[in-house]
C-alpha cells in the first residue's frame, strides 16, 4: 500500500508529536484501518513533505511523530489562476479537484449573468470551505504539497479588475483564436471561463476591454467542467510542466 498523504494547517518540526484533526484520523483509523508504528507522510501546504510515524490509531483518534522532512517541489513554473462561474450540483466539486490536480494556484468562484446557483451568506461561507476541502484532497491524492487557494465568490466585474496576470484569456468558441497564434504565457496566466450556458456576449465584451484575449479550444462546444479542464491541460503542456 502506498503510504498515505494526510494535510494538516499544524506547525511541523521534526522529532515533533502533533495531533491529526478528525477526518484524518476516521480516515486512517476506520477506512485505511491503520496501527500505532504505521508510517504516513504530512504536508500544510508550505512546501515540501514530512515523514511520520502513528503515535496513537484508535477509535477516530490519531496522532503521529514527525520523523523528517524533504524538499519535494512539484509545482508548475506556471501560475494558473482559474475564474469560473459557478456551476449547479457535483460539477463546481470536479471542476475543482481537476484543476488542482492539473496545476491551477488559485480558483476564484464567478456570480455571472448565466449563473444559475444562488449562495450567499452562510450557504456560501460553506461552500467555498468545502471547495478548499475538496482542493486539499485532490493535493493529498496527487502529491501536491501546496494547496490553491479557493478565493472567495465575487462577480465578474470585480474580478476583471483584480486580475493580474500577466496572459489573461477567455474561454469563447466563437473565435478562431487558438493558444498556437498566442504570444509566450510563460508566468502567469488569467483563465475565465463561464458556467452553464457560457458568458454573454456583454460579459465577452466587457473581458476583452479588460485586455483579455479570446480563446477557442477548437470546433466543438465543451460543457462548462470539460473546458478549464482541457485549457489548463493544454496551457501546462506549452508553458508549464506537463508532456
Amino acid at each position: 500500500m502506498r503510504i498515505p498523504r494526510i494535510y494538516t494547517n499544524a506547525n511541523l518540526t521534526p522529532g515533533t508529536d502533533i495531533q491529526l484533526d478528525e477526518g484524518a484520523a476516521r480516515h486512517l483509523t476506520s477506512a485505511l484501518r491503520m496501527t500505532a508504528g504505521q508510517q504516513i507522510i504530512l504536508f500544510n501546504g508550505q512546501g515540501g513533505e514530512y515523514s511520520a510515524e502513528l503515535v496513537q490509531a484508535k477509535k477516530g483518534k490519531a496522532s503521529a511523530m514527525v520523523t523528517g522532512f524533504t524538499q519535494i517541489d512539484r509545482e508548475s513554473p506556471l501560475q494558473i489562476h482559474l475564474a469560473i462561474g459557478i456551476s449547479r450540483g457535483e460539477r463546481m466539486d470536479w471542476i475543482v479537484q481537476k484543476a488542482t490536480e492539473l496545476g491551477v494556484n488559485q480558483i476564484t468562484p464567478l456570480f455571472s449573468e448565466r449563473c444559475e446557483v444562488k449562495l450567499s451568506g452562510e450557504r456560501l461561507h460553506k461552500r467555498l470551505g468545502h471547495w478548499q476541502q475538496v482542493a486539499i484532497s485532490a493535493c493529498e491524492q496527487s502529491q501536491r504539497n501546496k494547496v490553491p487557494t479557493i478565493n472567495p465568490a465575487v462577480s465578474l466585474t470585480d474580478w476583471l479588475s483584480l486580475c493580474d496576470s500577466k496572459l489573461k484569456l477567455v474561454l469563447h468558441h466563437r473565435t478562431d483564436q487558438r493558444l498556437s497564434t498566442m504570444a509566450n504565457g510563460e508566468g502567469s496566466i488569467g483563465l475565465l471561463v463561464g458556467p452553464e450556458g457560457g458568458l454573454s456576449q456583454a460579459e465577452i465584451d466587457q473581458a476583452l476591454g479588460s485586455n483579455f484575449l479570446a480563446l477557442a479550444l477548437g470546433p466543438r462546444v465543451l460543457r462548462t467542467e470539460t473546458a478549464p479542464l482541457a485549457a489548463i491541460s493544454i496551457l501546462q503542456s506549452l508553458w508549464g510542466d506537463m508532456g
